[in-house]
């Protein structure tokens, strides 16, 4: 791929440029349970075989299978969801990152989450990916392969859960993968946010290497990088750049699989600050074939009314699709009153879903202070579905259109290209502590093909 030239990108300074919104249509819509499990390797711990042990109050040890209700947190109302942990076996759960299968057309690779959302809770959850295909004419999706991450040549500079044992598999303490990106030779990048860490792994799930993140000539740390400890006095800080749960949450392969764009989930402290450099976030370009940083990064302004992205992928050579959120979930319809909590004779969402968007955004196109142009963007609260394709709506308010079709949801990190007139979307659902589809049931892994001609051909 011809590099970004920006001597002839350049566009007048000034923010970013306006950008229009398309319509999308719902073509299809498969769903996978929220309770779907996958059986660890017959060489893991035996550990491995009850997940969720320590996501409970205070992260303390629980054995007993299903003793522990899943709720939604207090953000969300601390509405219960109906499943509850630890769980027999390891939950398939969120897909925090998707790429077509080159050569198979229908299938998709899609990276599970780190278990249940810090290392704390999820030294027992191994890490995957899997290979699905969802079938829109039934509605399924099927799991037809999954690869679990493991460090048996021990390129891991810092001790892992697993430390002790042979195959030496990875947990969700030891990593949070959040993007994944199959290369040509078979092989996989996965970038994730403890670090924030690349990570080449190959077809197998061995890991290869892992990569620190360098901006400026420095290396860039969350407070969860395995270097940073709690000071020895309460008012020492601990210096890092990255927010918790601020890393790579979008990581996008050019088409000549030459170059990796790794965008931050969310805006960088500024230097010796608490405070963000800004309403955007950094985005590092990362040679694959002599795997290093090249040293160039530009900057994608988050909308208002977003507070992260949620995925990122190339459609060609310069433009990409970027997901942008808020912390939302649920029908703003039904939002819970002023002070109100909700409960079940008065169900409502106290913070409901309002900014869920898809941008297309070319990088080719680059302002005198470094960001990328957006060019459009679809709502994803506001799909149509002339059809009826929907496979489930949800909880709505009374007066909801039924040609309305929304996308509820906490996070939603899974956006990929199709064809020329597709793209496909998916939700991570947290399991067990997301609820946007329905008031007390815990949200399933949703995938929807969206009909996009106008977005994907606007320039």
């Amino acid at each position: 791929m011809r590099r970004f030239l920006l001597a002839t990108a350049l566009i007048a300074a000034g923010p970013a440029f306006a950008d229009q919104r398309f319509e999308a249509t719902l073509a299809g819509h498969a769903v996978l349970p929220a309770f779907t499990m996958a059986v660890p390797p017959a060489d893991a711990p035996r550990d491995a075989l009850l997940s969720g042990k320590f996501a409970g109050p205070g992260n303390l040890r629980i054995d007993r299978p299903g003793a522990v209700m899943g709720d939604t947190g207090a953000m969300h109302g601390n509405r219960p969801t109906g499943i509850a942990f630890p769980f027999v076996g390891q939950a398939v759960q969120g897909f925090s990152g998707i790429k077509p299968v080159a050569n198979e057309p229908g299938a998709y690779w899609v990276l599970t989450d780190n278990g249940f959302g810090n290392r704390r809770n999820s030294p027992d959850s191994l890490l995957m990916f899997h290979k699905v295909r969802p079938d829109f004419a039934t509605g399924q999706v099927a799991l037809l392969q999954t690869t679990f991450l493991r460090d048996p040549l021990r390129r891991i500079p810092f001790r892992i859960a697993y430390e002790g044992t042979e195959a030496r598999y990875l947990t969700g303490a030891d990593f949070d993968l959040e993007s994944i990106q199959p290369l040509p030779d078979g092989s996989f990048m996965i970038g994730e946010e403890f670090g924030p860490f690349l990570i080449h792994v190959a077809a197998d799930g061995v890991v290869q290497r892992v990569i620190e993140t360098r901006m400026d000539g420095q290396v860039l740390m969350s407070p969860d990088h395995p270097s940073l400890q709690v000071a020895a006095s309460p008012t020492a800080g601990v210096p890092h750049r990255v927010r918790r749960s601020g890393g790579y949450e979008g990581m996008a392969l050019t088409p000549d699989a030459q170059t990796l764009w790794a965008m931050l989930e969310q805006p960088l402290f500024a230097p010796n600050s608490d405070q963000p450099e800004g309403q955007f976030l950094r985005v590092l370009e990362f040679n694959v074939p002599r795997m290093e940083w090249t040293g160039r990064t530009l900057r994608y302004r988050l909308e208002p009314g977003a507070t992260a992205i949620g995925d990122f992928n190339f459609i060609d050579a310069t433009r990409a699709l970027v997901i942008e959120r808020d912390n939302g979930e649920g029908d703003p319809g039904l939002a819970c009153a002023q002070g109100a909590r909700p409960t079940a004779q008065a169900p409502c969402f106290p913070l409901p879903a309002r900014f869920k968007r898809v941008y297309l955004v070319d990088f080719e196109q680059v302002d005198a202070e470094g960001f990328v142009r957006k060019i459009g963007h679809i709502d994803l609260m506001a799909i149509r579905d002339t059809e009826g394709l929907a496979r489930v709506r949800g909880d709505l308010p009374a007066n909801a259109p039924r040609e309305r079709f929304t996308f509820p949801f906490f996070t939603i990190e899974n956006v990929a290209a199709v064809d020329a007139d597709h793209i496909i979307v998916g939700n991570d659902n947290n399991l067990p502590f997301s609820a946007g589809r329905h008031f007390f049931q815990a949200d399933a892994n949703e995938l929807i093909l969206l009909r996009v001609p106008e977005f994907l051909r606007a320039r």
